[in-house]
């Protein structure tokens, strides 16, 4: 609760108008990037799940915006208890905060760190969903996002963020969600794909990315968000330390799709779109721990070996099977994994803090607490979210049916297509017989509309040639 209004201002910090408005900056670019997240997803799917796609993004910010104003922000961030969890009355609903009541000893007002804080919890099981593409049920992944949500986000930031939180005592780095975000959701992803399975079709049918502008569009808007996501999480302007996290953000980035593509060009012959846009996307997640411990060397560093290893990991998924449609699990799990560990060796101990890594005269202690944080938060999510989706999957099932998913999810869950070549609609599904009176050309939302050029090929039974480029930068043949 706020100090009296009696209490002298010398004896407490006050409130800089300066500090919260930068706060609200960096809270709306946070923001973007839940849409920018669909754009970048939404890109890479074929056109039946277009939509989808974008959908499973923004209903995050319908649900998890309204359970942290329930009781989220209480479980992340209220008082400690016994280190695994928050809790405080005050929080509930948001009801029992003054409105110049400072969070801390920050002088920023607690309403708007709980605003910046809930653009983290939004974006994180979004993030989730570019795993499952084409194949599971848009009832049954919003359910998945309000229980993982508050089983798995909720404790997960206490750990991490929160004072008396366990991770944040043992002194674990992570200074905007290298473990709470992206190992967080790469971990889940992986738990709910081995229960929710494969698409029909995977290793065998070209599933062409079916607008890299879109995927490029949404990488960049991603790249101009993170700033925020970065920078806001010092939660002042004062010190210089947000700088340096902005500057480390830029050039880690800059780095990785760099490191990306010349493993790409090396591998398979090419400089991608994809490849550029994935490599930039897996900079930003490696930088994200790690922005306020590094210098701007060491964020070379990060994002050389971020964008390499995380180009080699994309393709694990086609040597042990398992459907990680759009590469969560590889640029994620592994460059939140890569971003964390790495602070253990590159931490200068003259941003943040004073903890130093082993490249700078620290020794092991500093990667030894970054590997618990690591595989405490990664086994944590991928057994949570594993268990959830089960439940799920029982209960309501979790996954389309087999003639749902050939046809659409677009289709099957919300009744419209993302593209309109027959006519001026706006893209809705027609009725059953509707168009045919009217005159009007039927609905393609199964698929691309065939080009003259593709109709005459089938016509003479030659298909035409068309080039796939995924994110480990091989061609393949493109299907709807």
């Amino acid at each position: 609760m706020p100090p009296g209004i009696m209490t002298l201002a010398a004896d407490k910090a006050t409130l800089s108008p300066a500090n919260t408005g930068f706060m609200l900056i960096c809270t709306a670019l946070v923001m973007l990037m839940t849409p920018a997240l669909a754009f970048f997803y939404g890109g890479m799917v074929r056109v039946k799940s277009v939509l989808n796609m974008l959908m499973m993004s923004f209903i995050s910010l319908g649900i998890v915006t309204v359970l942290w104003v329930l009781y989220g922000f209480g479980l992340a961030f209220g008082q400690d208890n016994g280190g695994f969890l928050g809790w405080s009355g005050d929080f509930a609903g948001l009801g029992g905060i003054g409105l110049t009541e400072l969070w801390g000893t920050t002088t920023i007002p607690v309403y708007v760190f709980a605003v910046f804080q809930l653009m983290f919890a939004v974006i994180t099981p979004a993030l989730i969903s570019g795993a499952l593409a084409d194949r599971v049920k848009f009832t049954a992944w919003a359910l998945f996002i309000a229980l993982w949500a508050t089983v798995v986000y909720f404790p997960v930031a206490h750990w991490v963020w929160a004072e008396g939180g366990w991770l944040f005592d043992l002194g674990v780095i992570d200074f905007a969600g290298g473990t709470a975000v992206h190992i967080n959701a790469g971990a889940a992803a992986l738990g709910v794909i081995f229960v929710v399975g494969k698409r029909i079709g995977f290793k065998k049918d070209p599933m062409r990315p079916h607008s890299l502008p879109l995927v490029m569009l949404g990488a960049g808007l991603l790249w101009f968000g993170w700033f925020g996501f970065n920078a806001g999480s010092w939660l002042n302007n004062d010190d210089g330390v947000g700088a340096v996290a902005f500057v480390n953000t830029q050039v880690a980035t800059a780095a990785a799709m760099l490191g990306w593509l010349g493993y790409e060009k090396l591998r398979h012959g090419s400089f991608t779109t994809l490849g550029a846009a994935s490599g930039a996307v897996a900079g930003l997640v490696a930088i994200t721990p790690a922005c306020g411990a590094v210098s701007p060397l060491g964020a070379i560093a990060v994002g050389v070996i971020a964008g390499v290893l995380c180009a080699m990991a994309v393709g694990l998924k086609y040597r042990f099977g398992y459907d990680d449609s759009l590469d969560v699990v590889g640029v994620h799990l592994v460059g939140g994994i890569v971003g964390s560990l790495l602070i253990g060796l590159f931490a200068t101990g003259g941003v943040q803090s004073d903890a130093k890594g082993l490249f700078y005269g620290g020794g092991l202690e500093q990667l030894g607490k970054q590997a618990v944080g690591v595989v405490c938060v990664l086994l944590y999510s991928l057994v949570a979210s594993f268990v959830l989706a089960k439940i799920i999957d029982w209960v309501m099932g979790f996954r389309v049916s087999e003639d749902e998913e050939v046809a659409g999810v677009d289709q099957a869950a919300h009744a419209e297509t993302a593209y309109d070549f027959g006519g001026a609609g706006g893209g809705a599904v027609a009725r059953p017989g509707a168009g045919a009176a009217a005159g009007a050309a039927p609905s393609r939302g199964d698929g691309p509309v065939r080009s003259k050029r593709q109709d005459t090929a089938a016509a003479s039974g030659k298909a035409p040639a068309s080039g796939e480029t995924t994110a480990s930068g091989k061609e393949k043949r493109v299907d709807a």
